[in-house]
């Protein structure tokens, strides 16, 4: 494994298959099959590559692993790939995700085949990227890239008011970004490189770091979305296509997450630190406040949406908690709600596929006809309100208790999230799944065939084996996560020692 590059194998590998289905001609039918083959192939094979990194990987090393560099744009930016005991959790969500959102279209997705399957490979690709860059241009590339498919995949194949949802999340998600690119800037300024190692080692000025915190936090939390930015992620939802709102709940949203683990925490200390009551007001408001609206909602996906909000709420608060529990607790949820987020969308794209409606009110009763789709459904439905035994169980009590330890306020506000996720979960599921079967065309429609049933048993299984025993999970990610809660804890008393020099001269 020394020298096979096994990161950029993992990262490239959907674009062979974009070449691939680019190369396929013939009638109609033969493409479109054979481009499905093609980018399902593609997928698993990135997955299996993937396995590899996880067999590979030492959990006992916080530095970064399977480092890959070479020249790029000369100047100091070069290509450098890596992974820590954090990323690699996050590279392996989205491998696993990518050939479920390719079989969950398989029969529906009857327009533009080839160019969807191709959609769908370059975005793979570009969020292997973000995850595993080790080059801050080459992360903002990679992180600014994945916006295009997605802008496609909604703006293609969505819904009737497709294009004014893609251009919302375009537009939201741009304008973070643009200031993240200049906070990139200035660092590139100041320390003289882009190496994101070196710059977690770098000491930015006091100042300067609020406003740099602010700059990513722009762009990180438009991507996760938190209040009150959050707007666009309800109508991308349920414009996006099944596999869309899979993908975009499964791994987009972690994106966010993810910047703040790699950057506001290592980089930015002080503003971390400083600005931590923010980060806990706007969560705070964001669990309480989307949960209420998520009980108002009369579209399945856009109550997903809305839970979806509020779960990122707690990943926040985890984070920011500065402690191992709360920072292990709030990866656990991100890797998690990947997990029950995807399944739950996959529930709605199954009735949907059915009946093209996502209302609410249009069913009821489903339990008589359809008890295997009732019995997966409960099983999500459980699981996102945190059930003990599955994942968002381990990940909420782990947040809860890191955050307890910095506020006991802020913990007490977070535990209204448990139970309003309680109250639209269930709402949800009695209104579609219990009752009588009166609508004469819910009498005819079939419970989950064979595809169906493979596509969720792999989530069933990871759902519970992550709340069962999370110790694999979580020894990956131990090691890197303690050593970033010390790297914290120094720069902190450095700088405590500073201001106390400060003022006593």
């Amino acid at each position: 494994m020394e020298y096979f590059p096994i990161l950029f194998a993992i990262t490239f590998l959907p674009l062979l298959g974009v070449l691939i289905i680019l190369g396929i001609s013939g009638e109609k039918e033969i493409v479109e099959r054979n481009a499905r083959n093609a980018a399902l192939l593609t997928t698993v094979a990135t997955f299996l590559f993937s396995m590899v990194l996880w067999f590979s990987f030492d959990k006992n090393t916080a530095g970064f692993q399977f480092v890959e560099e070479a020249e790029w744009l000369g100047s100091g930016i070069k290509y450098k790939m890596g992974v820590d005991g954090i990323s690699v959790l996050f590279v392996l969500l989205t491998t696993f995700i990518m050939p479920i959102c390719i079989l969950c279209g398989w029969n529906t997705i009857k327009s533009r085949v080839k160019e969807y399957m191709i959609a769908f490979l370059l975005l793979e690709c570009f969020m292997i990227g973000v995850f595993c860059s080790l080059d801050l241009v080459l992360f903002y590339v990679f992180f600014e890239a994945g916006l295009i498919p997605m802008f496609l995949i909604i703006g293609v194949w969505g819904g009737d008011n497709r294009v004014y949802a893609a251009y919302k999340l375009f537009l939201y998600t741009l304008l973070g970004s643009v200031l993240m690119l200049v906070a990139m800037l200035y660092m590139y300024g100041q320390a003289g490189t882009t190496d994101i190692p070196t710059l977690m080692q770098y000491s930015f000025e006091p100042h300067a770091q609020i406003w740099l915190f602010l700059a990513f936090f722009a762009s990180f939390a438009v991507k996760m979305p938190m209040w009150p930015v959050h707007t666009w992620l309800p109508d991308a939802h349920v414009q996006a296509p099944t596999a869309g709102s899979v993908i975009l709940a499964g791994i987009l949203l972690k994106m966010g997450g993810y910047g703040f683990l790699r950057f506001s925490l290592p980089m930015f200390p002080v503003a971390s630190e400083e600005l931590a009551w923010l980060i806990y007001s706007l969560s705070c408001i964001a669990i309480i406040y989307t949960s209420l609206v998520a009980l108002r909602q009369t579209d399945m996906k856009k109550l997903i949406a809305y839970s979806s909000v509020a779960h990122m709420g707690f990943v926040t608060l985890g984070i920011f908690a500065f402690n191992v529990q709360g920072i292990e607790g709030a990866i656990i949820v991100m890797l998690a709600h990947g997990f029950v987020a995807s399944a739950l969308f996959l529930c709605v794209g199954v009735i949907y596929d059915r009946l093209h409606t996502r209302d609410i009110d249009r069913y009821g009763g489903l339990v008589n006809i359809m008890p295997r789709y009732a019995f997966v459904f409960m099983f999500f439905t459980m699981a996102s309100v945190g059930l003990p035994g599955t994942g968002n169980f381990v990940g909420e009590i782990l947040v809860l208790i890191g955050i307890f330890k910095v506020s006991s306020w802020v913990a007490f506000f977070a535990l209204f999230g448990v139970i309003l996720s309680a109250a639209y979960m269930l709402y949800l599921y009695r209104r579609v799944v219990f009752g009588e079967l009166i609508k004469e065309d819910l009498k005819n429609m079939l419970d989950m065939d064979r595809r169906e049933i493979f596509i969720f048993a792999p989530l069933v299984i990871l759902t519970l084996w992550m709340g069962i025993y999370p110790a694999t999970f979580m020894d990956f990610m131990h090691v890197s996560v303690e050593n970033l809660v010390v790297q914290h804890e120094v720069s902190m008393a450095t700088y405590h020692a500073t201001i106390e020099i400060v003022a006593g001269n």
